[in-house]
């Protein structure tokens, strides 16, 4: 019931594609495009926002890994913002982390508690979206330097 009340909401017309047109969506790895194609199979598409958007993401992931060689354990996202010195606000944070704390919030009946796990998760989620931005200008920036 929530998860058809958010993709109706995500599959409402969306200002700035109405604004901008055809925009890239940056995102890191797949998950994006899985979880639409996921979302997409279980409500459908009534407009076709959902496929505009999916055909309109770019996955910097292959684009880095193409790009530069790092000298690091991995290409995650969480390795990679470090090593851009991207910074987050949290001590704690991750995938698992915002699944359990999702949990935590929706089992408890203490609505500040409540309103404090929502906006953890949602500056998790805000800070991925900043640390994505923040390894993409890292690497535009060594593209461009390279290429003059």
């Amino acid at each position: 019931m929530i998860a058809r009340a958010g993709w109706s909401s995500f599959g409402s017309p969306i200002p700035y594609l109405k604004r901008y047109g055809d925009i890239r969506f940056i995102h890191w790895h797949h998950y994006e495009r899985v979880k639409i194609d996921m979302y997409i199979e279980r409500f459908g598409d009534a407009n076709g926002i959902a496929h505009r958007v999916k055909q309109n993401l770019f996955d910097l992931l292959p684009v880095m890994k193409k790009c530069v060689a790092l000298p690091l354990p991995s290409y995650s996202l969480k390795v990679v913002e470090k090593h851009v010195n991207f910074q987050r606000s949290q001590r704690e944070y991750g995938g698992d982390w915002s699944i359990a704390k999702y949990i935590e919030a929706t089992e408890t009946e203490d609505q500040e508690l409540r309103a404090k796990v929502m906006n953890e998760i949602l500056t998790y989620n805000e800070e991925d979206l900043a640390a994505t931005w923040a390894v993409f200008e890292w690497l535009r920036d060594k593209v461009t330097m390279n290429s003059r």
